[in-house]
């Protein structure tokens, strides 16, 4: 049997990543299976988790079938989904399940079934898991077959339009997290969300466009890019909110946008935020909310030309190692139950404190989240629902 030395290791990791340079997206599953087999195992499958995070999807081999789903809440792959950590099963046969991250994302797992238990084969699959969910990354970009198999059903035009823009749910280094949820997903409307880590600074943006149309996901998606080209070109937030009220005005006249565009400094805990006509961003410390800590003045919302005459007020304040700012649309707090109840916003930071005071990083927090205000409104959700949580960790505490 082959043994998972660090030379066989290496030789196996770079035949897999030249055989899917070579292939293409369709070669995977089998280039994953031939490398399983390399190291020893008796074979590999690759789940990938669905759009909005309920399952775990086989990436189907070609003339085979796909395969069970995993749940992402009761399976053992969905636990090592949802912890980010290798969970074993003895079998028979053993079988292992490792996540697949990017950076800090979660992507799905890699299920390996091997031939006897092997504890310090560990990391050799564990490496095998990371360069599979790079591998899963870079076709996405280009493979229709990795992109529909996460979906349920298909998506309406807008919805399309905006999840093409979306950058990944989660980013972060060893000192903030950011991440965000996006409902309805298949028919979302006018919300989007924006977040980059550079030069020590994380920037976070949320978007909320009026109405429910493939104008409001294109008033969306241009906030979008004007906020990128912006900051790319070294602007600051005040000069983001000019930029996308000027862009609206010119090319979606008859659409308003409100918005929070933020940045945190990951090494001092500024942070610095403009507020457009949007709902207040909460501060949560510890396992309270401080009430007001992050109300100011809301400026107008965008795409009116009010803000193009001048530059709006910045607001700044210091967080503790820690803190947790959230950020959310209106379509959050209003979501009604089916006997007209509304979600609100004590319901919403009452459910996010209770899963992270339990442990649970910002990611796993905002899944539990969004589908609790998706169960709320019997899974009819009637306007957009955004959700994006920074969670400032400096010297990698907590996140």
């Amino acid at each position: 049997m082959p043994t998972c030395d660090e030379k066989t290791l290496g030789g196996v990791l770079a035949r897999t990543l030249a055989r899917s340079r070579a292939g293409g997206p369709g070669v995977l599953p089998g280039t994953v299976q031939d490398a399983a087999r390399e190291l020893g195992g008796a074979g590999a499958r690759v789940f990938l988790a669905d759009v909005q995070q309920r399952h775990l999807v086989p990436l189907p081999e070609d003339g085979h079938d796909p395969g069970e789903r995993q749940d992402i809440e009761t399976t053992l792959a969905g636990r090592a989904y949802r912890l980010r950590r290798t969970q074993t099963s003895a079998g028979p046969p053993p079988v292992g399940w490792f996540p697949l991250v990017d950076g800090i994302e979660r992507i799905g797992v890699l299920r390996v079934e091997t031939r006897e238990p092997e504890p310090d084969a560990a990391g050799c699959w564990e490496a095998l898991a990371g360069l599979v969910a790079l591998l899963v990354v870079s076709a996405s970009t280009y493979s229709d077959v990795i992109v529909r198999m996460a979906r349920d059903r298909p998506m309406s035009l807008q919805s399309e339009l905006l999840w093409a823009f979306l950058p990944p749910r989660t980013i972060g280094t060893r000192d903030v997290t950011s991440s965000a949820v996006l409902e309805p997903a298949y028919e979302v409307g006018g919300d989007a969300f924006d977040h980059s880590v550079a030069g020590g600074r994380l920037h976070l943006s949320v978007f909320d466009a009026m109405g429910h149309d493939l104008a409001s996901g294109g008033a969306s998606s241009v906030a979008l890019a004007a906020c990128r080209s912006t900051r790319r070109a070294g602007g600051g937030l005040a000069d983001i909110v000019q930029a996308i009220d000027r862009t609206l005005g010119r090319w979606i006249p008859d659409r308003l946008l409100t918005a929070v565009v933020a940045d945190l400094d990951t090494a001092t805990g500024e942070l610095s935020w403009v507020n457009c006509g949007h709902p207040t961003p909460l501060l949560i410390r510890g396992r309270h909310v401080l009430p007001d800590a992050l109300r100011r003045r809301a400026e107008l919302p965008l795409g009116l030309g009010f803000h193009d005459h001048g530059p709006q007020p910045v607001h700044h304040l210091r967080l503790q190692p820690g803190d947790r700012v959230l950020v959310y649309t209106d379509g959050v707090t209003d979501a009604r139950s089916p006997g007209g109840e509304t979600f609100g916003e004590e319901r919403l930071t009452d459910t996010l404190v209770r899963h992270t005071a339990s442990g649970e990083p910002a990611p796993e927090a905002l899944r539990h989240l969004i589908h609790a205000l998706l169960a709320h409104q019997d899974h009819r959700l009637r306007d957009d629902a955004t959700i994006a949580l920074v969670a400032w960790h400096p010297e990698g505490r907590g996140g």
